[in-house]
């Protein structure tokens, strides 16, 4: 357990660095999965796949065969990495060949060389879910060890990706208010009102053309105020 505890500790650094650093959320994606394949010995491969809306998207992948394996579930609607994401389970695949869940996705993939997969869920957050998926050539790859390393490392790779999107999210709700706060002073300016009857001005709108309030704001702006 003292390589566990050891490479926790790593994975606690590394994410709190990225949490800092990073304010791209397919960047850290990116580095997390290609440090998963570096880190577990027994990945040759590895995706993240993203199952969105009825969507299944592969924005990062380490390997042109993970990307595959990501393809053909993609095409066939079933596969052990949308059951890892949907499911919130750790799913892993002892040898493909022998694989009985997911009947046409084991035998496409195994005759692109995939012998063994690990899944683990990445996020669950209303109706997007995220799954960290590694590939490898060989057959019983992924010791119990391995699925720990695993387990443990898609917890770390979860936390620093839901802080880049807290940082999205904030960012983009702050621009919204300076759009809306311009804006709301071009009406103030152009029709000579108080900021109250401005901001009501702007909410009449939203609700008439049944379009956003930031996006009414952003074509007031963008209109100029001689509109």
């Amino acid at each position: 357990m003292t390589g566990l505890a050891d490479f926790g500790a790593q994975m606690t650094r590394i994410a709190g660095e990225m949490r800092k650093q990073s304010e791209d959320t397919e960047a850290v994606l990116r580095a997390m999965t290609k440090y998963a394949v570096d880190a577990i010995d027994e990945a040759e491969f590895a995706t993240v796949t993203l199952v969105a809306n009825g969507r299944i998207e592969t924005p990062v992948m380490v390997g042109d065969l993970g990307g595959e394996a990501d393809r053909l579930q993609q095409e066939l609607g079933e596969g052990p990495c949308i059951r890892a994401a949907v499911d919130d389970v750790t799913v892993w695949v002892d040898d493909m060949r022998l694989e009985t869940r997911w009947p046409r996705f084991a035998e496409q993939a195994a005759r692109l060389g995939i012998r063994s997969m690990a899944c683990f869920c990445l996020y669950i957050d209303g109706d997007e879910f995220g799954a960290l998926n590694l590939h490898s050539t060989r057959p019983r790859a992924f010791t119990t060890e391995a699925r720990l390393i695993g387990e443990l490392f898609a917890a770390h790779a979860a936390t620093a990706f839901g802080a880049v999107q807290e940082k999205q999210q904030l960012r983009a709700a702050l621009n919204s208010r300076d759009l809306i706060g311009q804006a709301k002073g071009m009406i103030m300016e152009r029709y000579k009102l108080d900021a109250a009857e401005a901001f009501a001005l702007l909410a009449r709108l939203s609700q008439d053309t049944n379009t956003k309030l930031v996006d009414v704001a952003g074509q007031i702006v963008e209109a100029g105020p001689e509109t």
